[in-house]
């Protein structure tokens, strides 16, 4: 759309049923604060302006909104006096002039763009007020939208719906589009004269039609409606997030064995024909590319797994990991900024920390990289092709060539030429039937001790 718009995002709740000692806005789904899911939403509809009502934990909510594209300013409502009262927060944004201003909340993360533009696209037919609307079957508390001949009449809260308007089951979301050129005219008209002595933004409604205004309803899907107030619910929400997106990779062509049990971040890329089994966790910045498979039990954080490439089972891939098409880093295995050479072998038991392992080469169960030494990390190259045997410890800075030979059991503190092989370990002795000596003695040393006692 060409029209300018102004969103209004009201995240100044104090989120007492949260028990919490943050914002509720501020709590995750899948990796991310809730609020930014909002504006990632909002910043998809084109919408580049938006004003933040912010209460308590005010510069971290904002930071959290701050997700590139969008000039954000923060307006802090002191005074909690209502929806209507909320919006007016931002009067300095509005009175700046808009064709269109969104009202969201900032504790709404499964919300899409699609209703956002639906009510755009409400007010640019002419509309005043676009109130956007859900479907349930589980009314409850929410308030009822009352149409008649296709105009929005007036938004009945239950506690003053009559025994017909309780039996609607189109609800109001709370989220609207008001006509950006005539907003502050109809929120100063909204008065306190209620129970609660609050200025409430569904009056909007009537109010706009009181001026010879137009208002009209949207609809939605109710899931992206949904709200959070408590813990409980986030954890609800945070099932509804991972169902969808697991939904949408899996039709894009990714296998998932037992899809309940994937947890994705936020920004988890899959690839075609990638391949996830059971219990697999994805941090934030897992990219995964086509025809890579990821074993059970695996965890997956700010890496990359290209094509070919075969993860786990129970691995754990930290942020700067790099895995080369072809490359394995097998079970038990943790790396963490460390790039795995194409079809290198990392199997088992090993650590890889701050390295880089060449291509073809394979590093032995039980194999660590010393990367710190208690104040600063340092790098270990391993070249091409070369073959570091198990139980060995790679004491960085350090390089091993192309196609050395680390024998079973070194502690490698000096670089290895190319071709060459390394043994870092003492020399073994044989001392005959000093084990049964030993023996005998620890037995004699117990059985005083019984004695003893």
């Amino acid at each position: 759309m060409e029209r300018s718009c102004l969103a209004i995002i009201l995240a100044a709740g104090d989120s007492t049923r949260m028990k919490s000692s943050m914002s509720k806005v501020l709590h995750p789904i899948a990796g991310r604060p809730m609020i930014a899911h909002v504006m990632d939403a909002i910043a998809k509809t084109g919408i580049s302006a938006a004003a933040l009502v912010v209460g308590r934990n005010a510069d971290e909510v904002s930071a959290a909104a701050s997700i590139g594209g969008i000039a954000i300013e923060s307006y802090l409502q002191k005074e909690r006096l209502g929806t209507g009262h909320a919006v007016l927060a931002a009067r300095e944004a509005i009175a700046r002039g808009y064709d269109d201003i969104i009202v969201a909340y900032g504790d709404v993360p499964l919300l899409t763009d699609a209703p956002l533009r639906a009510a755009r696209q409400g007010l640019a037919d002419g509309n005043d007020i676009v109130v956007i609307g859900f479907h349930t079957d589980h009314p409850n508390a929410y308030g009822r939208l009352l149409v008649k001949d296709g105009e929005l009449i007036a938004i009945r809260e239950a506690k003053d719906a009559t025994d017909a308007e309780l039996a609607i089951k189109w609800c109001n979301s709370g989220l609207m589009a008001i006509n950006g050129r005539k907003a502050l005219e109809f929120l100063d008209r909204i008065g306190n004269n209620n129970a609660k002595g609050e200025y409430y933004l569904t009056d909007l409604v009537e109010i706009a039609r009181s001026l010879g205004g137009r208002a009209v309803a949207v609809d939605a899907p109710e899931v992206e409606m949904t709200g959070c107030n408590n813990r409980a619910e986030l954890a609800f929400i945070e099932r509804l997030w991972q169902e969808r997106r697991r939904h949408e990779l899996m039709l894009s062509g990714v296998t998932m064995v037992a899809p309940e049990t994937v947890f994705l971040a936020y920004d988890t890329v899959i690839g075609q024909d990638a391949l996830i089994e059971p219990n697999v966790v994805f941090g934030p910045g897992a990219l995964i590319e086509g025809g890579a498979v990821i074993h059970g039990f695996s965890h997956i954080e700010g890496a990359r797994v290209s094509a070919g490439a075969t993860v786990g089972p129970f691995a754990r891939l930290r942020p700067g990991t790099d895995l080369a098409s072809g490359a394995k880093v097998g079970n038990f295995c943790e790396v963490k900024n460390g790039k795995i050479g194409e079809g290198a072998k990392v199997n088992h038991l090993t650590y890889i920390g701050d390295a880089t392992i060449g291509a073809g080469s394979n590093i032995g169960a039980g194999t660590i990289t010393c990367n710190y030494d208690g104040v600063n990390k340092h790098e270990t190259h391993v070249g091409t092709n070369a073959f570091v045997g198990s139980n060995s410890s790679l004491v960085a800075p350090i390089r091993i060539g192309d196609g050395a030979y680390i024998a079973s059991g070194s502690v490698i503190t000096e670089d290895v030429p190319a071709d060459a092989l390394a043994f870092g370990r003492a020399r073994q002795e044989i001392k005959p039937e000093r084990a049964k000596a030993i023996r005998e003695r620890a037995l004699a040393i117990k059985a005083a001790k019984k004695g003893g006692h």
